[in-house]
């Protein structure tokens, strides 16, 4: 249906009709801002929250728990979703409301045009009315005067009194009169034809073709209203498959959660090495009063108990530094233990946190001393390249920096052994004290010592602060000379030993101390027996000679039915 044809005369109408419409778009790209500017806010306090909630943190201070990591995989993935929410509202300003606004703008602009061409052809045919209404009222004028000539005329010309030039002059005018009133008629006449012709352009030609104008406008801003909602609900769309991998990503995190894991990582954080105290022994205070009863009288006394009284009072009565009256607030679960000053060696810990550090230690300080073999080996590619080529740079000017390298590596290989040799310290008191138990657990029955403060295990009270002995190991080259029968004792074996793995020499090592074992650059040497954490690894020549070298000389490599194929550097 047609605008032009069915609603000609309803020119206020439209005016408001379209104006309606503007007003409709404006109230439409308003609702966008307002739901543009939710999602905004919405967004950004989601990033604030999963800010607030995963600050930042040390390398030392990372969660290791399933429950905190999947806590914080959720706030990534929520911090995603946040990041999605601005994606749509980004996308509702640009291809919503922008697009509204500019378009709106777009529709006052035409619409005024198109009431205006309206407004100039209602004036144009109004204009054409005006002249044919006056032309018509002086027609009618211009009769009246013609007939009131006519009757003067007529009147003088039947009066005998009346001359005759009055008669000739109303006459006169009788003819001038009729004269006008004939030229008016054609005026109106010529007027009433141009009006019609005008009226029916009006009606049939320029009012349709405008109100046809404004009937398309109105279709254009329907269609494109329908367009913006399409355009609305499609910027949510296309976050939907992001949106359903983040919440699939939080799906995740939360079967991740894994109870066992994280009742180990408490215990390998918080196992402190010692063991349980054990029993209190029996102590007869009562040895000293006179017997009263008969000799039948049952006493509550053990017969070992009795037997030990007679030969004197137990030591632990006499001996102020028993251990457990020494470290009287150490047998609590729950107390709180001093604080102790941080230590190199890390003996201020306990031995299970001792052993974690001291290998987390020898790992970093293993990664440094790799870094600095990678460093010299291209120094002296770099050198030997200088060699062969002088004009690309001098060799001897990277013999600082070799030697500047190889002092670093000498240094990171001492840090090295001398934390091994503290982790093997540890490891010793560990193993020891589970064989002690595992004994004392065979026999049913409670050891006699006393597990230290500091954790050495003494079987007399006497001997709190004694060490126990470890296995003597081969001196370092530039040491003094150790004791002869100590290395002499090692090689008393009537039996060879087996060989478990082989080594090649990364330096040469002179071997001037007893009980060691000289080898060049590159030998390649039988390994009979590993390194025990002391730095020095048992070795035998090809030729039959066996001794100590330095771990830190020899890539050692050991056979699959040994203890395991572990490359030492």
């Amino acid at each position: 249906m047609s605008w032009g044809t069915e609603l000609w005369d309803q020119f206020d109408n439209l005016d408001k009709h379209t104006q309606w419409g503007i007003d409709f778009i404006e109230r439409y790209a308003k609702f966008v801002k307002e739901r543009l500017d939710i999602e905004q806010n919405y967004a950004k306090q989601l990033r604030t929250l999963v800010k607030k909630y995963c600050p930042k943190r040390s390398k030392d201070e990372e969660p290791r728990f399933t429950s905190c990591l999947s806590f914080y995989a959720v706030l990534n993935e929520l911090n995603d979703y946040a990041g999605q929410r601005e994606v749509v509202a980004e996308e509702m300003t640009h291809k919503v409301y922008g697009e509204l606004m500019r378009y709106s703008q777009d529709l006052k602009a035409e619409r005024k045009h198109h009431l205006q061409e309206a407004r100039k052809a209602q004036q144009h045919l109004d204009h054409c009315w005006k002249l044919m209404d006056n032309s018509k009222r002086k027609f009618e004028r211009e009769c009246k005067e013609a007939e009131k000539s006519q009757i003067t005329y007529d009147r003088l010309d039947n009066d005998i009194n009346a001359t005759k030039s009055e008669v000739e002059k109303a006459k006169a005018q009788f003819y001038l009169r009729t004269h006008m009133a004939d030229e008016s008629k054609n005026e109106y006449a010529a007027q009433l034809q141009n009006f019609n012709g005008e009226q029916w352009k009006h009606f049939n030609n320029a009012i349709p073709h405008i109100f046809k104008n404004l009937q398309d406008m109105d279709d254009r801003r329907t269609v494109k209203l329908g367009e913006t909602y399409r355009s609305f609900a499609e910027a949510e769309r296309r976050v939907i498959p992001i949106v359903s991998k983040c919440l699939e990503g939080m799906v995740s995190a939360a079967k991740a959660v894994d109870m066992r894991r994280d009742s180990a990582i408490v215990v390998e954080s918080f196992k402190s090495g010692f063991e349980p105290p054990g029993d209190f022994p029996f102590e007869d205070f009562s040895q000293n009063l006179s017997r009263t009863g008969s000799d039948g009288t049952i006493s509550n006394t053990p017969k070992g108990d009795k037997d030990r009284d007679r030969e004197g009072p137990p030591a632990s009565r006499t001996d102020p530094k028993h251990p457990m009256s020494r470290t009287k607030n150490k047998l609590w679960l729950f107390g709180k233990k001093p604080k102790a000053p941080s230590l190199e060696d890390f003996s201020h810990l306990p031995p299970e946190q001792r052993r974690k550090r001291l290998q987390q230690r020898i790992d970093e300080l293993a990664k440094e001393l790799q870094k600095e073999i990678d460093q010299r080996d291209a120094l002296n590619k770099m050198k030997d390249v200088y060699e062969k080529n002088p004009q690309m740079g001098d060799p001897t000017s990277l013999q600082p920096k070799i030697s500047e390298t190889m002092c670093n590596m000498e240094k990171l290989r001492s840090e090295i052994h001398k934390n091994e040799t503290w982790l093997s310290e540890v490891e010793g008191k560990q193993s020891s004290r589970g064989d002690r138990r595992h004994s004392a657990d065979s026999h049913h029955h409670t050891p006699q010592g006393r597990e230290s403060p500091e954790g050495s295990y003494t079987d007399d009270t006497s001997q709190e602060h004694q060490t126990p002995q470890q296995r003597p190991s081969p001196p370092k080259p530039g040491q003094p000379h150790p004791d002869t029968h100590e290395f002499d004792d090692e090689f008393d074996d009537d039996d060879p030993l087996p060989v478990i793995g082989h080594c090649k020499a990364l330096y040469s090592f002179d071997g001037q101390n007893e009980g060691t074992l000289v080898m060049a650059e590159d030998e390649v040497l039988y390994i009979i027996e590993e390194d025990k954490g002391d730095g020095w690894t048992r070795a035998r020549k090809q030729s039959g000679g066996e001794g100590y070298v330095p771990t830190s000389y020899v890539e050692i490599t050991m056979e699959r039915n040994s203890k395991g194929a572990v490359t030492y550097i």
